[in-house]
């Protein structure tokens, strides 16, 4: 998660199972933002650092490539020392000019101050070198523009959920376990097992030491790498993995659930007693330790849902519809919202929030407490919300309702036009990049409740119109905006 972009930060590549991410035009590895989009109280309480990724439209999958989704993983490539390669005169700055080997040479000295061994410094050692591949590439994210209907029709596909109720009641024993210590339900670890590496298949193809430590001496978050760096180095001085074993993602995420070594040092569990956390071949570990970070880093509240598809009438108050509002479910059901099949909502004092990402005329979501893992775990709202569906899908929930007529939406060029003329009339809007985020989509409902329209934070050629002053609204644009 590079770049900061409208409030998050478009992050890293290689999360999802079409072949390597890192492959895949338009698609960025890096770690989960620090920035979390701005929820209701409940979904703010969690801090943590969890990525916002990027994809392109365009993916594709075979029927092949599904059908070896449910064979075991194999176990990756061994990573192979690199020749070091020359710093960018820019890492050095944060650093007082110091040396890449300088500045390794310390970072060495503090990890052992930490902890680490100076045998696994010396097993390690030949990994650590400088890789300016890594950096530019964590500078140089790009952004997708696939609708939520489009992305989630990809990504919480049939196979992927008849993947993930196979894994269910292959690794029934696990699952329960981690169900009963952590109350994380099983579709949910599988969900999340499934978009980050399809149950093992993806996991990245790049040894992580040297992007670690690279990202570390660059100074856009160099603070946070070497922390990354050094816990790599616990990782392997606790004897979880060997420095060649160490292969993920370009920015340094590890196993099937594609953990920060941060995290994995944190809430790593040994699921299968071989006395190794192994993220990357065992899927007892992988399920437990998954179900720990999500129950005790994202803060998983048991027996609580996350997400429901619901049905909403049209004179609804669109202006309730916001992840920063929240209100009794029974309050939703006497404002005419039921569940997607017509029947009346639970009449409760749950909490809820009304989920929209497409506007008033898209899917239709009661979005729980829980919901919030899922907006920490990645905090662009599109993947967020795929992956808290296919957790739904899996659990037994139907397909969701597809809108009745297309969904209209502005143009690429259009969006940033509307951006800049938020930015006239007073708003922050982060970034001008033409990137619909959270707080573009905050702009524009308060802009739509300026003008009367309804105020469901989905930008539209009226609105447009009205912001230009234009006496009638523009045609219906065709292609569409980078989303998160």
């Amino acid at each position: 998660m590079q770049s900061q972009r409208d409030g998050n930060e478009a992050v890293p590549p290689r999360r999802f199972a079409f072949g390597p991410v890192s492959d895949i035009p338009g698609t960025s590895n890096g770690l989960r933002t620090n920035h979390p989009v701005r929820l209701m109280p409940a979904f703010a309480a969690c801090p943590g650092i969890r990525i916002a990724i990027a994809l392109v439209a365009g993916l594709s999958f075979s029927a092949a490539s599904a059908q070896q989704l449910l064979l075991p993983p194999g176990k990756p490539v061994a990573a192979s020392p690199r020749a070091p390669a020359a710093p960018s005169s820019r890492a050095a700055s944060c650093h007082n000019g110091a040396s890449f080997d300088k500045f390794l040479a310390e970072l060495k000295q503090r990890a052992v101050s930490e902890g680490v061994s100076p045998n696994t410094i010396a097993a390690a050692s030949p990994y650590l070198t400088y890789d300016q591949g890594i950096v530019n590439r964590d500078r140089g994210q790009r952004v997708f523009g696939q609708l939520f209907t489009e992305f989630s029709g990809r990504m919480a596909a049939p196979y992927r959920m008849q993947n993930g109720q196979a894994h269910i009641k292959t690794y029934a024993a696990a699952f329960a376990r981690a169900e009963k210590e952590y109350g994380v339900p099983p579709a949910v670890i599988a969900a999340f097992w499934g978009l980050e590496s399809d149950f093992g298949a993806n996991m990245g193809s790049l040894p992580v030491l040297p992007s670690l430590v690279s990202l570390a001496y660059d100074c856009r978050r160099s603070e946070r790498f070497q922390n990354e760096t050094i816990a790599a180095l616990k990782v392997i001085d606790r004897g979880d993995l060997e420095p060649d074993e160490m292969i993920g993602s370009w920015a340094g995420e590890l196993g099937q659930t594609q953990f920060l070594p941060t995290h994995y040092v944190t809430y790593a569990v040994d699921y299968d007693d071989d006395g190794r956390r192994n993220l990357l071949n065992s899927a007892p570990d992988v399920i437990g330790s998954t179900a720990n970070y999500i129950a005790n880093g994202l803060k998983w509240r048991r027996g609580e849902p996350w997400l429901e598809e619901v049905r909403v009438p049209p004179d609804f108050p669109w202006d309730q519809a916001d992840l920063t509002i929240q209100l009794p479910r029974s309050k939703f059901s006497a404002l005419g919202v039921t569940y997607a099949d017509g029947r009346p909502l639970r009449n409760d004092d749950l909490p809820a929030s009304l989920l929209l990402p497409m506007g008033r005329t898209g899917p239709a979501f009661l979005a729980y407490a829980n919901f919030a893992a899922y907006t920490e775990w990645n905090n662009s709202l599109i993947y967020s919300t795929t992956a808290a569906y296919l957790a739904t899908r899996i659990a037994g929930a139907p397909p969701m309702r597809r809108p009745a007529a297309p969904v209209a939406q502005l143009r690429f060029n259009e969006i940033k036009e509307l951006q800049q003329l938020l930015v006239r009339a007073g708003y922050d809007v982060g970034k001008v990049d033409g990137v619909l985020g959270q707080q573009s989509r905050a702009a524009v409902k308060s802009m739509q409740i300026k003008y009367g329209l309804p105020a469901d934070s989905w930008p539209t050629v009226e609105l447009l119109a009205k912001m230009r002053g234009t006496p009638r609204p523009l045609p219906a644009a065709a292609a569409l905006p980078p989303m998160r």
